[in-house]
């Protein structure tokens, strides 16, 4: 018979509720009876006082002297430093008549008040006699009032540091509890019809899932399910999403914790954390603990300057034992997620930990057109979107970043009153994302404009001649982010190995933009900056590291380009000499200015074609891919001048302007 614990959630830790100190709700409670039980104190300790009291002038001490002497006075009670007194029915008219009234009186003055009373006495029949008598005040309320300013005190500080313990995050007995966010089976609403481009990955924990829906299946069998599943990919791949799929397909509880949320400045406590995790999992299996970000607890250790953080390994050591410690038959499986796994303890990864490792890697065109349209499914778009080229403008884009680009898209939608989102909105969506927005209200001189016209110019003609080259999609002047203008290239498939052609091919067309100013122009400007930093990496990716040099040969000349606080080397080693420093620099020279010749020799011999495509980009600001063959063929262009369509596509990583 199932134990009926399985079926209840953990309460959530690190709250109000927490165990070890009082619920902030009883807390307050506690602080609101206090004020008013010294409310009430207060207020029957000054009852006497305000008894009798009018809206008029009380007298003062003299002329209560004065009634006594005069006899319009019946009785007088002393009772502390307050003199209560009684008029006397049918007085002679004076201030000293009507109601009763009190007196504050100085303690030494009741000498005074005795001789008047004896001298008005001494003779004087029974009843025209001044009563006076003294009455000492109440020994508990007394006391109580010398106490109330300090049990209100008192309650405010305790109030005050329970409150300060509660924004720390726990009690003083619940620090150590486990911070993890829990969530129901029926709260997770995410399953793998929510997650696409990362099929191979939605394949490798169906297993997983299996195991958690059916774990008799696998035990009858002596199968053992991976007890830990590592997700490797880069930021926004999907990582944390395809955690959540897996809780929301087998329906079973899912606890939730960054590796940060272990981490303490006093020693033991994230260790003390983990245990108690893992026991609120045992006591809710099968079920799934995802560890977000565990580089922060798992990073190797006694490696860098300094060594290790003692909080930190001890808390690794805790996850190392818990892993390994528990019992498998128990089904709880821990998934982690991390973009830096080269920096893990090696202890982490052996078999018994986490013994498989899923890689969740940026999706490819169908899987980008798979997410988009997943995403797609909470906007409305218009009949015309075509997300298949959207998708193939978006190489680089992981999931988060597409995801981004429609929300972008619908908010600048609603910025222009549209009933769906175009393929318009979709496009300045997209190189808002990459670039920032259109910087329309800057102005730009017209020589600069001229000059990045045949800069932009130089890069688009140098690219159409070389087939090895994505083909071009747009070339603009409107500056975006730090760019003054940009070439846009639309890959036609994604590409996974570079051919040595390619390279090179690419490298000319960075350098068409220079080439393109040394022969159009009166001067060279700085807005080749990036075109050289890129162009001379890939030079040096050929040489250093892919082998693609005939003098240096197939042999990597990469240096020890491990982080010094990260990795295991505390000092630098250098893998090569002097003389092959110099050689890789020379080689270097030689491919960037032969592709740069090459740039400058294409550009020449398409003179008149160049001067069409910097006057029309002066006109109209962009052109298309299409409008540029037009031109370069001794064709017009006719179309609106200036007609808006300021937007930038997103395809191979454009050449940048940045004069």
């Amino acid at each position: 018979m199932a134990d009926n614990r399985r079926n209840r959630m953990p309460r959530r830790t690190g709250g109000d509720d927490d165990e070890g100190g009082p619920p902030l709700h009883r807390q307050r409670g506690l602080l609101v009876w206090l004020l008013l039980i010294g409310g009430v104190i207060l207020i029957v300790s000054l009852a006497p006082t305000r008894m009798g009291r009018s809206s008029r002038r009380e007298p003062s001490f003299d002329e209560v002297l004065e009634a006594v002497r005069a006899g319009r006075i019946e009785s007088l009670l002393v009772h502390g430093t307050t003199l209560y007194v009684t008029p006397r029915e049918g007085a002679p008219p004076g201030r000293i008549a009507g109601d009763k009234f009190d007196v504050i009186i100085p303690p030494d003055v009741k000498e005074y008040l005795l001789k008047a009373v004896e001298e008005h006495n001494k003779g004087r029949p029974e009843l025209d006699r001044v009563r006076l008598s003294y009455g000492e005040p109440s020994l508990l309320i007394t006391n109580l009032l010398s106490m109330l300013p300090w049990i209100v005190i008192l309650a405010l500080l305790y109030w005050m540091f329970i409150r300060q313990l509660r924004s720390a995050g726990a009690g003083v007995l619940s620090f150590g509890r486990a911070r993890a966010r829990t969530a129901n089976p029926e709260q997770t609403k995410i399953t793998f019809d929510d997650v696409a481009g990362i099929d191979e990955a939605k394949d490798e924990v169906v297993e997983i899932i299996e195991f958690l829906r059916n774990p008799e299946k696998f035990r009858r069998l002596g199968g053992r399910v991976p007890r830990g599943v590592l997700l490797v990919g880069p930021p926004g791949a999907g990582k944390t999403l395809l955690a959540k799929a897996i809780a929301g397909e087998a329906g079973r509880p899912f606890f939730s914790i960054s590796g940060s949320d272990f981490v303490e400045m006093f020693v033991g406590v994230g260790a003390s954390r983990v245990r108690d995790l893992f026991k609120q999992a045992k006591d809710h299996a099968p079920c799934i603990i995802f560890l977000d970000e565990i580089d922060a607890v798992g990073r190797r250790r006694g490696t860098g300057l300094g060594g290790g953080h003692d909080e930190r390994e001890q808390t690794l050591n805790a996850i190392l034992v818990e892993m390994d410690g528990f019992d498998s038959d128990l089904g709880v499986i821990v998934v982690a997620a991390t973009n830096r796994p080269d920096v893990l303890d090696p202890a982490l990864l052996r078999p018994g930990r986490f013994d498989r490792r899923i890689v969740v890697d940026l999706p490819d065109v169908k899987g980008r057109e798979a997410i988009l349209r997943v995403h797609a499914r909470k906007v409305k778009l218009a009949l015309d979107v075509d997300l298949k080229l959207i998708a193939r403008g978006t190489p680089y884009f992981s999931g988060a970043d597409l995801e981004n680009l429609l929300n972008e898209a619908a908010l600048l939608a609603v910025r222009r009153n549209l009933d769906a989102i175009g393929m318009p909105e979709l496009e300045e969506a997209r190189d808002k994302v990459l670039w920032g927005p259109a910087k329309k209200s800057r102005v730009i001189a017209e020589e600069e404009k001229r000059l990045t016209a045949y800069h932009e110019t130089g890069h688009a003609v140098v690219s159409k001649q070389l087939p090895e080259v994505e083909p071009i999609h747009k070339v603009a002047i409107v500056a975006r982010g730090m760019a003054l203008g940009a070439t846009m290239y639309l890959p036609e498939k994604d590409r996974y190995i570079i051919p040595r052609r390619r390279i090179l091919g690419e490298i000319t067309s960075l350098l068409g933009g220079r080439a393109a100013e040394e022969l159009f122009c009166d001067d060279i400007t700085s807005g080749a900056q990036n075109d050289f930093e890129r162009a001379t990496e890939l030079a040096r990716m050929m040489v250093c590291r892919w082998g693609m040099s005939k003098d240096l040969g197939p042999i990597s000349y990469t240096e020890n380009e491990e982080h010094l606080f990260l990795g295991r080397e505390i000092t630098r080693v250098k893998s090569i000499s002097d003389a092959t420093a110099v050689a890789i620099d020379g080689e270097i020279r030689q491919i960037i200015d032969r592709c740069h010749a090459h740039a400058k020799e294409l550009l020449n011999t398409r003179r008149e074609g160049v001067e069409r495509v910097v006057a029309a980009l002066l006109k109209y600001e962009s052109l298309d891919g299409a409008e540029v063959d037009t031109l370069l063929a001794g064709g017009e262009l006719h179309r609106e001048e200036n007609n808006g369509n300021h937007a930038l596509p997103a395809g191979a990583p454009p050449h940048e302007s940045s004069l």
